[in-house]
């Protein structure tokens, strides 16, 4: 007789009738220390103490709203059927990419309001956003979502996981790739990357744009795991998207170097 696999309880716990779910709770924790992050490094780079979280109480509402409204759109066949359903992010349901668009759109207001360049802001901030990505993919592994196709035990025991993920893995009978998994580490690995290139000579706006090649390229791999792309026709969004943002990234970067509007370079120890 088959052993029963219970899956986490993607609910943290209960306030009265309101139940607070895992994944919020893990959304929150990574936004919150990115923001923490950003603001010691705008700090220690002389920026105002208060850029960051004044900028936060505008790109983090907008980049939910963007993220969920891009999320939707490609989903739209199920909720306009349930329209009751759309503002239910607690569930799931939100798309990086919306979440990105919405951010830099809004950066790109704030330091034009502000007056500081929008590059400085970026490269001091991309370390702390892939942190926040890496942290945030534990939110669909609480939800079991985000996974990729159908894998063995023995696949999953081959890769030396802890038995909490092989178990949250199993969902109606079958095995998954860990996809969120995978994301997360590839994510952590690029914060560690910023982290020794901010530490070196570099070009302002490089840093963020090393974060977009790196982020995009660890997206386009795993996607074509993942059993629940956003799709537009026969292809995968998050895939197409990828490619562009690596295209993009750099003939911006080449583009910035040979027109020298990127000759500002800076150590870690001097202010940016």
């Amino acid at each position: 007789m088959n052993e029963i696999i219970e899956p986490l309880n993607p609910i943290a716990f209960k306030l009265g009738p309101i139940p607070v779910h895992w994944y919020g709770i893990i959304i929150g924790s990574g936004l919150a220390l990115a923001l923490f992050l950003a603001i010691r490094e705008g700090n220690r780079r002389g920026l105002p103490k208060d850029l960051f979280a004044d900028l936060m109480l505008w790109a983090i509402p907008i980049a939910i709203i963007s993220a969920r409204i891009y999320y939707v759109i490609f989903e739209w066949k199920y909720y306009v059927k349930h329209p009751i359903d759309i503002p239910q992010i607690w569930t799931g349901g939100i798309a990086i990419h919306g979440a990105l668009i919405g951010a830099v759109i809004t950066t790109i207001v704030f330091s034009k309001k502000r007056g500081i360049s929008f590059w400085k802001i970026v490269d001091i901030a991309a370390p702390s956003i892939i942190l926040g990505q890496a942290i945030g993919r534990w939110g669909n592994f609480m939800n079991q979502e985000a996974h990729g196709g159908e894998v063995s035990l023995s696949f999953l025991q081959s890769l030396h996981l802890p038995d909490f993920i092989i178990n949250q893995m199993y969902i109606e009978g079958v095995y998954y790739h860990p996809t969120f998994l995978y994301e997360s580490v590839w994510d952590f690995a690029g914060f560690f990357l910023l982290i020794f290139l901010r530490r070196v000579n570099f070009r302002r706006g490089e840093l963020f744009l090393s974060y977009v090649i790196w982020y995009s390229i660890g997206r386009y791999f795993v996607e074509g795991l993942r059993t629940d792309s956003l799709m537009l026709g026969s292809l995968r969004m998050a895939q197409t998207i990828s490619i562009a943002l690596i295209v993009g990234a750099i003939a911006i970067l080449l583009y910035r170097r040979q027109k020298k509007m990127a000759e500002a370079r800076y150590l870690d120890q001097a202010n940016l």
